[in-house]
């Protein structure tokens, strides 16, 4: 059975650094791209990052490039957000997806980012 399982969502300073991590099981990990996507209160869900299967090309949406890092690995079937430089905006729930793509792929069941002084 796919599964996705976020973690590493907390309560953060604005200016700190949170990792979030995807594990992956259930399905060839090293096959799929894997998608970051967040949703903020009364907001669309919105796509940040994405990494290819091979982790070698990765995209971010404008708002998070510099500050964000998506990186995976194969081996432990585990993708990651590394998140610097966090702003209030920041604040959301967190997924990660088998896509790039919102509305398709496999999706996990988030995890809470509170940037917040």
């Amino acid at each position: 059975q796919l599964q996705l399982v976020e973690s590493g969502g907390d309560l953060v300073q604005p200016g700190g650094s949170l990792r979030l991590s995807c594990a992956a099981s259930g399905f060839p990990f090293n096959l799929y791209a894997i998608g970051w996507f967040r949703q903020a209160p009364g907001k669309e869900r919105e796509e940040i990052a994405c990494v290819t299967n091979s982790g070698r090309v990765t995209n971010y949406h404008d708002s998070v490039k510099g500050r964000f890092t998506i990186s995976r690995d194969n081996v432990k079937n585990t993708a990651y957000l590394q998140m610097n430089s966090l702003k209030p905006e920041d604040t959301a729930v967190y997924y990660c997806a088998t896509s790039c793509v919102i509305g398709s792929g496999s999706w996990g069941q988030g995890t809470q980012v509170i940037v917040s002084s």
